[in-house]
């Protein structure tokens, strides 16, 4: 490849490519550029077990318009559990459960060996060595997706009637079907949907760091107030440049800025400036992959524009926190409901302090922030998994096109309480319609949609770590997502992060292991009135599960319950201002979710609180059938979610109480079936007290 040596930010970017183009703008109502919809053009996606690796995985941080990366290999992000190559049979007779092992006691002791599905193609990589170390780290299992078997056994059918298996045939279903249900473009999307705003400004429940009355349409926002106000208490973050530390001493402030102006000429180099100014863990930070990236996975001309102009202007952005960052930051506390609206050009400064493992007592979890996610990048930098050089990759994409054009727009963050939640079993709301497709992602096909993050109580997962699946992969190509771990405390059960605004800076293709940084994103979301993309995501935390029977425990169905509906409920919100739920398996995986219970739950929630679904199944074509077939089941059937909520409670006494196996030998879904077309059901005029049938079932007559 042909590189160019620079000594400042130009269109060069790191290999002399002129691809970091100005980010495009889209005016107020415009809808955006987006991929289009799997709807009616659905793509054609080829699935496959595996592909060999590409042996250059070293990506550059630029890319050539010469070099077509796109190819007919790339595929989109898949579950982990997703039965790519299984069928579901529908057969009355014996089987063996495909699921005996589950990945939520031992995964602790593996890597994720996820499918591979990265482009076989020379032309998506540009780095010249391929790494072969993998890390076995340990240390994120807890927010990593499994790869093991899928939940589909749980829907093999062992004795049901005939009449309930002709009842969910799948035979009618055309096998090139790549989505079902509603047309996604039916869907409600931000901003069409979106009712005016009104005007943004500081209240008691939201602060503002910006001049609300000088911002403009593609003005760089000006920070508010305009002198840094120095602030060291429990309610603020504490800031790196703040001069006092509570004791009465001078801060690190003049011993980082001294460290990180000394310049840089390679990783180690780097890895000293940082360690100047955090000595107590100089012999325990280790900076391996920071390492690996500079001296195995860039080409030398990437390496010199690394050091000699991203690194410096993202030292230069760091130091500006004074100056940009200058009203005290609050803490987003659990059980407070509060807003925080911040410009992308503070947002930037923060991750370049983070970067640079600048702010104070955010190292040990045993300090004053143990409740809250880590920030600053040391983990990182640490160990040789390949996983945390495409992380890297893909952050340095971020560092060096917000450091060459300053980003123009706010982004909020809100934590949301659910202080009273429904009463599930007298809910009357019917389910809303339902998109479901096994192509797509949420992030491209759910654009303007509200966007489900499939979070860690601890928002971000592990982001800075070892993770690097849904959540993960979403908060380093919009890493804006990352300065909600400054000051977002753990959610508790009733509790959720809304961010609204932020910009995607990078493509990739893979998941987990096969994750592959691929090349610069120009996210042309259109703005709302605050200069906000339209872009908003819910952070949502599922509960993790030791036994697969656990979640149909009556107050774990409730909480999921809760917890999604806590994260799609607005306040005073006429339904038709509302965008549509994109979102997937959430909570499976490794944390052992059932992905048909799950998808149940979503919908009641977002019935309950008044949106539409489109829902991902990242591959699944089996679990988008069945989902569908369930769906239309209970709409022409005119099922509430009460009278569904106490089918689930029916299903978790009569069948999971008295299982004495990992499995139930009745689904969850044939139970729904059944119970809904049982002839007992249908004639009766009263409940049969003695039929098993709950009294909801009268309803149904």
């Amino acid at each position: 490849m042909d590189c160019e040596s620079a000594d400042g930010l130009d269109e060069s970017g790191l290999a002399g490519s002129r691809c970091y183009s100005a980010q495009t703008h889209c005016s107020n109502g415009q809808k955006s550029k987006r991929p289009s919809s799997p709807g009616p053009h659905p793509v054609k996606t080829t699935c496959v077990d595996s592909h060999p690796q590409n042996p250059n995985v070293a990506l550059c941080l630029s890319i050539s318009p010469g070099k077509d990366v796109s190819s007919t290999n790339d595929v989109e992000m898949l579950s982990p559990d997703s039965p790519i190559s299984k069928t579901v049979l529908i057969d009355s007779s014996a089987h063996k459960d495909q699921d005996d092992s589950t990945c939520a006691e031992d995964f602790e002791a593996q890597v994720v060996k996820s499918q591979q599905f990265f482009n076989n193609s020379e032309s998506g990589s540009f780095g010249k060595k391929r790494l072969q170390v993998v890390s076995m780290g340990t240390e994120d299992a807890e927010v990593a997706e499994c790869s093991g078997s899928s939940n589909m056994s749980q829907d093999f059918i062992r004795s049901q009637p005939d009449e309930i298996f002709e009842s969910i045939s799948f035979a009618s279903h055309d096998p090139e079907q790549r989505w079902l249900g509603t047309p996604i473009d039916e869907l409600n999307r931000m901003p069409q949907c979106a009712p005016p705003l009104s005007q943004l400004k500081a209240l008691a429940n939201h602060t503002v760091t910006v001049r609300t009355d000088l911002l403009r349409e593609g003005e760089v926002p000006v920070p508010y107030p305009t002198k840094f106000k120095d602030v060291w208490d429990d309610m603020s973050v504490k800031m790196p440049s703040a001069l006092q530390d509570g004791g009465g001493v001078q801060s690190r402030w003049d011993l980082i800025h001294n460290a990180l102006r000394g310049g840089f000429k390679s990783s180690l180099d780097l890895r000293d400036a940082i360690l100047r100014y955090n000595t107590t863990h100089a012999k325990k930070w280790d900076f391996t992959a920071l390492n690996l990236l500079c001296t195995e996975c860039l080409e030398h001309c990437e390496v010199q524009q690394l050091f000699q102009a991203i690194l410096p202007a993202m030292v230069d952005l760091a130091l500006s926190a004074p100056c940009l960052c200058t009203m005290p930051i609050p803490l987003l506390k659990s059980r407070v409901n509060h807003s925080l609206t911040l410009s992308q050009e503070q947002i930037a400064c923060l991750l370049a302090n983070a970067f640079f493992c600048t702010f104070p007592r955010r190292n040990s979890r045993k300090s004053e922030y143990g409740n809250y996610p880590e920030i600053n990048f040391y983990r990182l930098f640490e160990g040789s998994s390949q996983r945390k050089i495409e992380k890297l990759k893909t952050l340095l994409c971020y560092f060096r096109r917000v450091t060459q054009t300053k980003p123009k727009g706010l982004v909020t963050f809100t934590r949301q309480i659910l202080n009273k939640a429904p009463n599930w079993e007298s809910c009357q709301t019917q389910l809303t319609r339902l998109h479901i497709t096994c192509e797509g992602t949420i992030e491209d096909n759910g654009y303007g949609m509200l966007q489900v993050d499939f979070a860690n109580r601890f928002v971000g997962g592990g982001v800075t770590g070892h993770g690097l699946v849904q959540e993960e992969i979403r908060f380093v190509i919009n890493p804006e997502l990352i300065v909600s771990r400054l000051f977002t405390e753990a959610l508790e059960y009733n509790e959720c992060l809304i961010i609204t605004g932020t910009e995607q800076y990078s493509k990739y293709t893979g998941y987990a292991e096969s994750y592959k940084w691929k090349e610069s994103y120009t996210d042309e979301t259109p703005r709302d009135d605050w200069q906000r993309r339209c872009t908003e995501i819910v952070a949502i935390d599922a509960l993790k599960y030791r036994h697969f029977l656990e979640q149909f425990l009556p107050e774990k169905m409730t909480r999921e319950l809760n917890k999604a509906y806590c994260g799609f409920f607005r306040s005073n919100a006429n339904n038709i201002h509302l965008s549509a739920v994109a979102t997937g398996n959430w909570g499976c995986g490794a944390f052992g979710g059932d992905t048909r219970l799950k998808a149940l739950i979503q919908m009641m929630a977002a019935a309950e609180a008044g949106r539409d679904v489109a829902y991902f199944t990242f591959g699944d074509l089996q679990l988008m059938r069945d989902v569908h077939k369930m769906h239309n089941f209970l709409t022409d059937r005119q099922v509430t979610v009460g009278q569904l909520y106490s089918l689930l409670n029916q299903y978790s006494d009569t069948v999971c109480r008295n299982c004495h196996t990992a499995r139930p030998d009745v689904s969850l879904y044939n139970f729904i079936y059944e119970k809904i077309s049982s002839p007992a059901t249908a004639n009766a005029s009263e409940p049969d007290k003695d039929s098993g049938i709950s009294s909801v079932m009268s309803d149904f007559c």
